[in-house]
């Protein structure tokens, strides 16, 4: 409760901390998509920080749709928030608190980009702002559809085990269909491992994921209704709700509620028995000297009739100061049965608190405290050590800091540190990286990264070189890199160590069609191969 109390003494002073600041929209454009990165070109980037949040209009809102891992002058290399794959030519905005002087600066002639593959410290991350009254009066009806569907394979060779997994996708967005009050959207995904179709007939559920699937309704230009699988934007962590949620606006506010269920927590399937209900309200201004938004939620969720969790959802960004950003959330829950003894004391279950401090164009630094529940993987795709090293670092205290030694080359680092009175869960890590955007005479890019993780039962290190490269502009791309990774079980006397080589290649097809090819090859000392063939095709429309 004393964190709460303290938290909550931050938060209203804060809103008293505002520097006088005008805010800078700038639209950037969208020159190239590999599997894994997002490249969106700027006349300048040089109100840009990494770790900053690019948005899309819809509806005239500027929604979160990119996350900038690493920019040059005037273009950024991003990773994307979004289920629909993102096109060329798509639009993308930043915003920024500047000075009017900002606005003068001299722009430099273009630079190459660097594909930079290190994730970078959990930066404040604005909201979605909600319109007022008149801003929703002047859009007009009018109809955009965009969506995507994939073939992907997954290949696995470890000796005489082969494996090989299939899955398939649909993403959907449509907006006010026929130009109508309609909207919908959709993301399906449905795997399976060829010679084991007795498994997809046994588990259906387990084969086939649906992560979104909804219908929204617009009553009038500040009422609308949404019924299906969806995740409110305004209560995000609370993750995907199946049923009805209403949203009225007013003005600067948006009051909002919802009744339905919780997916099942095994299969993600539908599950009538987690009944939910509850509502919210949120507040967002932006003018030429602040920006801000906050919502409040309360939440009642039960199960089998009986109440499971009763809780309040807070969540707020901010501008404390000049070039500093905060954005913090919280969950207080209000009920707890406890060898049947049911009380109503309130008691801080899970908080967020994150800010960015920028010292200069060249330098700056962020700072988190993520005390959140853990997150339920229900596909994953990624290799061990990396998903050591999330599972591992996501929790706990964490502070970053970049610098910009010139045009084309930068330095950073990431410390992280999870801690608990018992210590069972401990774990400390180090990651730093140099990138280089463009190597004279190889138009490439090239970045040296290492870590190091130490837990209550493992210590690992690895060190990375990746080199990138555009191949045809706008066509063809190809990524490659080694790794070397060291690991020491602290119940196992000999260290095992790894080779990892892997290569990437992107080929844009069409505009509207793409073909993604990927090896990587884990080698040990002990002759030990595990390699990986993954392969993907894509359709947009």
């Amino acid at each position: 409760m004393i964190r709460l109390l303290i938290f909550l003494s931050i938060f209203f002073c804060s809103s008293l901390l505002f520097g006088q600041k005008e805010i800078l929209i700038e639209k950037g454009t969208v020159t190239y998509v590999s599997s894994q990165n997002v490249y969106v070109k700027f006349y300048t980037t040089a109100n840009i920080n990494n770790g900053d949040t690019l948005y899309y209009k819809k509806l005239e809102q500027l929604i979160p749709g990119l996350i900038v891992k690493f920019k040059s002058t005037t273009s950024c290399i991003c990773s994307s928030l979004l289920i629909e794959k993102i096109k060329i030519a798509d639009e993308f905005y930043s915003k920024s608190l500047v000075d009017k002087k900002t606005e003068k600066t001299n722009h430099k002639k273009p630079k190459d980009i660097l594909n930079e593959r290190q994730d970078s410290i959990i930066s404040p991350q604005p909201l979605v702002s909600i319109p007022s009254l008149k801003d929703k009066e002047e859009v007009a009806i009018k109809e955009r559809i965009i969506g995507r569907i994939s073939a992907a394979s997954y290949s696995n060779f470890y000796g005489n085990d082969i494996t090989h997994r299939m899955r398939y996708t649909l993403s959907f967005q449509g907006s006010n269909i026929h130009k109508s009050r309609f909207s919908s959207e959709c993301y399906l995904s449905f795997r399976h491992t060829l010679g084991q179709w007795q498994e997809v007939k046994d588990h259906f559920s387990d084969a086939l994921k649906v992560y979104s699937l909804s219908v929204k309704y617009d009553l009038n230009k500040t009422t609308q209704f949404s019924f299906g699988r969806k995740i409110n934007q305004h209560i995000s962590s609370m993750g995907a709700i199946d049923g009805l949620q209403i949203e009225k606006a007013a003005g600067h506010f948006l009051f909002g509620a919802l009744l339905g269920s919780r997916p099942d927590y095994a299969d993600y399937g539908i599950n009538p028995k987690l009944f939910q209900t509850g509502g919210f309200i949120s507040h967002a201004t932006r003018n030429k000297d602040k920006s801000q938004e906050s919502t409040l939620a309360f939440v009642e969720q039960r199960n089998q009739s009986k109440t499971d969790r009763r809780f309040i959802y807070f969540q707020h960004s901010n501008t404390l100061l000049k070039n500093l950003s905060l954005f913090s959330s919280f969950e207080v829950d209000l009920f707890q049965n406890i060898n049947g003894v049911t009380t109503n004391n309130p008691s801080l279950t899970s908080l967020l608190v994150s800010c960015r401090y920028k010292f200069s164009k060249k330098f700056d630094i962020s700072f988190a405290y993520d005390d959140r529940k853990n997150i339920i993987y229900y596909e994953s795709y990624k290799n061990y050590i990396d998903q050591l090293i999330e599972d591992e670092t996501r929790q706990g205290l964490r502070f970053g800091a970049n610098y910009r030694f010139s045009n084309i080359i930068s330095w950073g680092f990431n410390l992280s540190w999870r801690f608990q009175k018992s210590n069972i869960n401990l774990s400390k890590n180090l990651n730093t990286y140099i990138n280089i955007s463009r190597i004279p005479g190889l138009e490439a890019s090239a970045s040296l990264s290492a870590n190091i993780l130490q837990t209550s039962y493992l210590d690992s290190k690895l060190y990375g070189f990746q080199l990138s490269k555009e191949i045809f502009q706008g066509k063809l791309s190809s990524e490659l890199y080694f790794r070397m990774v060291e690991y020491n079980y602290k119940n196992y006397e000999n260290k095992i160590q790894q080779q990892i080589t892997g290569i990437d290649i992107s080929w844009n097809i069409t505009r509207k069609l793409a073909f993604y090819i990927y090896y990587e090859g884990t080698f040990d000392k002990k002759n030990t191969t595990f390699n990986s063939l993954n392969s993907k095709i894509i359709q947009r429309f």
